[in-house]
């Protein structure tokens, strides 16, 4: 929770409490934000395990074109 010092109409100052934005899954790599990802903790819990982050490999951690790359690499590399 955010602390906020706010006065109050009676002249005092007082702490009040905010919850947080909820965040943006990133991109490991690049930093991009990642499609496909809820942002609420209440869908990552409820929903189906195929909702949560999307059906590929690195999915819902590194974006498909920090993806594309990485296999290109991994792929020359084994040859």
């Amino acid at each position: 929770m955010k602390r906020l010092k706010r006065r109050s109409p009676s002249g005092d100052t007082r702490i009040i409490y905010r919850r947080r934005k909820k965040h943006i899954a990133h991109c490991m790599i690049c930093g991009r934000p990642l499609a496909g990802v809820p942002r609420n903790k209440k869908d990552l819990r409820k929903g189906p395990k195929t909702a949560k982050r999307p059906e590929r490999y690195f999915g819902g951690v590194i974006c498909p074109d920090c993806l594309r790359t990485a296999l290109k690499i991994a792929a020359r590399a084994s040859l």
